[in-house]
């Protein structure tokens, strides 16, 4: 197999993951099995919701959950944290039961659909196995932590036909949907460069969350930990409280600034495009520059990516410096600006696009006729909360069946890059992506 190959199997991935005795419940899709019928929803059934990590990302959504369900006849039915307070806290909030073992989750023939909310590599492991149970996934960003699990996630959506959504909500936001067509439109005519950032400055921005002293595997009580149900297929390690509360500065666990920061980037970068894409070749570079204590990942972080269709993309982020750069689209004949302040979350009350000129020349001598002005086009954004429109989409889909806004193939666009980005800044390498195995290699595939 060629150099940072990786390899593909379904069945044996199954089988690998449940003999690590961290997702028994697998091996009944690894023998072959059919995936588990799921429960038809009619358009007055209540839709049962389980939570899976309920951490502060997922506490807090879960909440948006509930919310939702007001008005989409949905609610919060279970919740599972491996941390015995954090189960406590949801379960009292929702007035549910609570588990510290998900597969009692996924076991539940009531519940219908999970929000995972665990670390990175939790998260595809989890999702299959909710899938093979007959559930549909709203999955946090990012989607998986590795290039082969966004492969099998791809194949299992397909296998199983349940909804997936992966819970990058900036997706949601109408200025995306406003770009795409502008581009589609001709307004920036051929696509050149898209540019993108994410920077912070501050003591949680670089994941130094508050640790618990007292949680740990010893704990008694609300203080127990199930460390080993935690770590699963991560290499085994004795208990270290800033490995579990901070996960993010680990690479066994997250790809840091590229998975949590970048993907509410890549994403929306994809829906927008239009075509389907791949990159086709990644490079990455940066450091830990400022903050030198027990994090892996580094503090600031570079990438850029070029597609086969014929434009790159570029990214930057720091967490020891929080001025944005403007997030925008680059066109031969025009320039479409998203995100001015460079925060790709927040609200923006326009986009707006300017024409190219060369010299006093227009380079599409149509622009101003076209679209009514010779200087730019402010395109109006409607001021909305994207969490609600998100959850609210995937929760419309599961009666539906239709798509949802970020379904698993275009989550999948934007993890291999930010995945390739990790593997590049590593391997000190650029590397190379060849779509039709998924093989990534330092070297460009033969024609």
């Amino acid at each position: 197999m060629p150099e940072n190959a990786i390899s593909f199997d379904r069945r044996n991935f199954l089988k690998n993951t449940a003999a690590l005795g961290v997702a028994s419940s697998l091996t009944r899709a690894a023998f072959g099995a059919r995936p588990a019928p799921a429960r038809v929803l009619g358009a007055n059934d209540r839709i049962n919701v389980g939570v899976i990590g309920c951490g502060g990302r997922g506490t807090g959504v879960a909440k948006d959950f509930a919310k939702a369900g007001l008005t989409h006849n949905a609610r919060i039915a279970m919740v599972c944290d491996v941390y015995q307070k954090r189960v406590n806290l949801n379960a009292e909030y929702h007035k549910v039961k609570g588990t510290l073992d998900y597969r009692e989750v996924l076991d539940n023939p009531e519940i219908d659909a999970v929000y995972i909310a665990t670390p990175d590599h939790w998260h595809a492991p989890i999702a299959i196995a909710a899938m093979d149970k007959g559930k549909d996934v709203y999955l946090e960003k990012p989607m998986v932590h590795t290039i082969a699990e966004a492969r099998q996630l791809v194949s299992t959506v397909k296998e199983t036909k349940r909804v997936l959504q992966v819970g990058s909500q900036t997706t949601s936001g109408d200025q995306w949907a406003k770009a795409k067509k502008a581009i589609a439109d001709g307004m920036i005519g051929d696509m050149i460069m898209s540019q993108g950032s994410y920077h912070r400055n501050s003591l949680d921005g670089e994941w130094n969350y508050p640790i618990d002293n007292a949680a740990g595997p010893t704990g008694k009580g609300e203080d127990y930990l199930d460390w080993k149900m935690w770590l699963g297929s991560a290499q085994q390690r004795p208990y270290n409280a800033d490995r579990y509360f901070r996960f993010r500065k680990y690479w066994d666990y997250s790809g840091g600034i590229a998975t949590d920061l970048f993907y509410h980037v890549v994403a929306p970068m994809n829906i927008c495009w239009g075509e389907p894409q791949f990159p086709a070749k990644v490079m990455a570079g940066g450091g830990i520059y400022e903050f030198h204590d027990e994090r892996e990942v580094p503090d600031t972080f570079n990438v850029m990516g070029d597609y086969p269709k014929g434009h790159s993309l570029v990214l930057s982020a720091s967490m020891a410096n929080s001025q944005h750069i403007p997030g925008l689209i680059r066109g031969h004949a025009g320039t479409l600006t998203m995100v001015d302040h460079g925060k790709f979350e927040s609200y923006t009350p326009f986009i707006t696009v300017r024409p190219e000129k060369r010299g006093k020349q227009y380079v599409d001598p149509s622009w101003p006729a076209r679209f009514g002005t010779e200087e730019e086009v402010k395109i109006p954004v409607p001021q909305e909360d994207i969490m609600q429109k998100h959850i609210a989409n995937f929760l419309d889909c599961m009666r539906s069946r239709e798509k949802p806004t970020l379904d698993v193939e275009t989550g999948a666009r934007a993890q291999v890059l930010i995945t390739m980005a990790v593997m590049s800044y590593r391997q000190g390498k650029v590397l190379y992506f060849n779509e039709k195995n998924w093989q990534v290699t330092d070297h460009p595939p033969v024609a």
